[in-house]
Formats: structure tokens, C-alpha cells, sequence
């Protein structure tokens, strides 16, 4: 029932669209076309997410995926060898989350060409997940038919449902020190750079604990060798399971860079934004236990995982809806390994068209 060479052709050509967190023109043209090749009347909101609903009996079910990617992500040119897809140079392949974009596509436009009874469905496919799971956040969910449904965006063995992910807050601080010249009157200077440093070092970084990650992930100052750098910005992030220790994380984040500031006669602003909530889904959640049987009847023993990453799930169970994210099988994630199984992609696919049949065709 799938068309594995439509599929593979549909996700090498989505691969090798430009497609950055916040310049998904490009791919959601293209995307937008292929929905609507298909027959479906696409909507599309002032940032390019996509919805298009796919006709058929009882309660739509939603499918979602996003549309862009981490960078590296410009210029891909991907190789297939020995049924692998990778990148062909040194960029990420864009995978996480194409893969699911692909394999929703095949599988709705297989269950359209079978043309036997099927749930209806909605197809929500987003923008700027990878910086915040923002498309989602500024999606008007109340468009949405559908009340559960299931998200592709989840690498790792094939058959993987995630059943929980984390909050998490993003830090941005400026550190202000005072202009010099390096080399006439250095004593007269405060480094920032050096203040970012001591914070830094102080800072509480990495993994935290079993539930607790925390990440300075960018950092930019300094103007010339010859001038002490008046100002520093940093951004970062910190994510738990539990949101008590999130708010202690981030505390002891923003006390390195005050205390800093302080010991070296300097200053800091810091904002800190909370981007969104945890969730934690039952195994015995009907939206589970419905994935749990199409991968059993796929001869897939089903593995339940908690995540340390966020993805759209966590907007969609905050606004009231029940979604699961399922494994489509990518490796390497947000690596220039990145790469996927062609056979995983193929399985995704069916995947979706199992989910489509009514629920006795499992």
C-alpha cells in the first residue's frame, strides 16, 4: 500500500529546502502544494503553519509534524546508501522532524487511494518548533476538530512512544562591564567576558539530575583585541520534570551571574521566559493504548519513554487535547550524523495509514 519510492522522493526533496526556525516560506509553499494535490483545502496562519482536514467517518484524529530545522540545515544534499539516508556533506539532515512531515503525507494520500472507510483527520503541521515550540504556542488550537492524536517527532528505535517531557524556561542576560583601552588603561576597564566567565564557571551546568538539564547555549560579546569588552550577552535554557526544581535551576542560574557582577563591580540584566509545561500521559490513555495496538499489529512491541526534550505535545495536553509523539526512527538527532533507515520512514507511513483505518481494521 505504500509507495516507497513516493516517499522517499517526497522526503529527500523536503530535505533539501532551506528550511531555518523562522524561514519555513520556502517548505511550507511546497508542503502546502503537496496537501493540496492531494485534494485537501489547506489553511495557512501568519507564520506558515499549515492545517488541512482530511475527510472520513467519526472524530478527526490530528497528525502533526514540524517544518523546520536546526542549523546547520542550509544547502543539504542527501545520500541514500545501503537503504540509510544521510546528509551528503556537513549539515544536518533534517529528519526530525521531515520524517513525519513524509510519512504523514504518504499515509494519508495511501488510505485517500484505498478508498475504503476511514477517521477523519486533521494534518497541523508547524513552524519554529526547534526554538520554543513556537508555531504550535501561536496556533489558535480552537480551529482544531480533533480532541486527541498523535505527533511524529520522536527519533530512536522504531516503536518508541513517549509518554512525558519537560518544562522549560529560557534565560537571557546581559552582562555590563566598562569600556577601555586594552593596552593604555586596562585597570580602568571591566571585562565583561571575564564576569560572563566567573558566572559560567560557578553556574550549575549540564545534567542536574535524573529529571534536570540545564545549557548556556549562546554567547556574544567583545568588539576588538584593543578594548577591555564592555558588554556580554548569554542565552540559555534549563528543563526539569518537576517544576520546583526548574524554578530552583534557574535561580541558581541568575544568583552566578548577579554574584559575578557583584565581586567585579559590573552589572546584569536578566530575562528569564517560561516556554511551556511538562505533561505526563497514562500507558492506559485511549490515544496510547490505540498506538499501542497498530504497533502491535505491525509485529512492534511498543517501548514507553520519558523525554528530555520537548516537542508540540507539550502545547497541545496544556490547551486540553490528548497527543502522543511516536518514533518514526531517525539517529543522531540534531547532529551532522543525523540519518534514517528507509525502512523506518516506510513503517511510519504505514503507521499512519493503520491509525486511519476504523477500529476494528487494525
Amino acid at each position: 500500500m505504500i509507495d516507497q519510492d513516493r516517499l522517499l522522493e517526497t522526503f529527500l526533496n523536503l530535505v533539501q529546502i532551506d528550511n531555518p526556525s523562522g524561514e519555513e516560506t520556502a517548505i511550507a509553499r511546497h508542503v502546502r502544494g503537496l496537501l493540496e494535490a492531494l485534494g485537501l483545502m489547506v489553511e495557512e496562519d501568519s507564520i506558515h503553519n499549515l492545517l488541512a482536514r482530511v475527510p472520513g467517518e467519526g472524530e478527526p484524529l490530528l497528525f502533526n509534524a514540524h517544518m523546520d530545522s536546526v542549523a546547520p540545515c542550509l544547502g543539504v544534499r542527501p545520500v541514500v546508501a545501503s537503504g540509510i539516508v544521510r546528509s551528503g556533506g556537513d549539515t544536518v539532515l533534517g529528519a526530525d522532524d521531515l520524517a513525519g512531515v513524509a510519512a504523514i503525507l504518504e499515509g494519508v494520500r495511501a488510505t485517500l487511494e484505498r478508498g475504503q472507510p476511514h477517521r477523519a483527520a486533521e494534518i497541523l503541521l508547524t513552524v519554529q518548533e526547534e526554538v520554543g515550540l513556537r508555531g504550535a504556542a501561536a496556533f489558535d488550537t480552537s480551529k482544531l476538530r480533533s480532541c486527541e492524536g498523535f505527533t511524529l517527532d520522536s527519533g530512536g528505535d522504531f516503536g518508541r512512544i513517549t509518554l512525558g517531557a519537560p518544562s522549560q524556561d529560557s534565560l537571557h542576560a546581559m552582562v555590563i562591564g566598562r569600556a577601555a583601552h586594552a593596552g593604555i588603561a586596562p585597570e580602568q576597564g571591566i571585562n565583561a567576558i571575564v564576569v560572563a566567565g566567573r558566572a559560567l564557571a560557578d553556574m550549575p551546568l549540564g545534567r542536574i539530575d535524573h529529571e534536570t538539564t540545564a545549557n548556556i547555549g549562546i554567547i556574544k560579546g567583545g568588539d576588538a583585541t584593543n578594548i577591555v569588552p564592555p558588554q556580554v550577552e548569554l542565552w540559555g535554557e534549563a528543563r526539569s520534570h518537576d517544576q520546583e526544581k526548574l524554578v530552583e535551576q534557574i535561580r541558581a542560574m541568575v544568583a552566578a551571574l548577579e554574584n559575578a557582577a557583584r565581586e567585579h563591580m559590573a552589572s546584569v540584566r536578566v530575562e528569564v521566559t517560561h516556554k511551556y509545561d511538562a505533561y505526563r500521559l497514562a500507558e492506559d490513555t485511549p490515544i496510547v493504548q490505540r498506538a499501542v495496538a497498530v504497533l502491535r499489529a505491525m509485529g512492534v512491541e511498543p517501548r514507553f519513554e520519558i523525554s528530555g526534550g520537548g516537542s508540540d505535545v507539550n502545547i497541545f495536553v496544556q490547551r486540553g487535547l490528548s497527543v502522543a509523539n511516536l518514533s518514526v526512527g531517525y539517529r543522531a538527532i540534531h547532529s551532522t550524523d543525523e540519518h534514517i533507515a528507509v525502512a523506518d520512514l516506510v513503517r511510519a507511513a504505514e503507521m499512519v495509514v493503520r491509525l486511519l483505518r476504523m477500529s476494528d481494521e487494525r
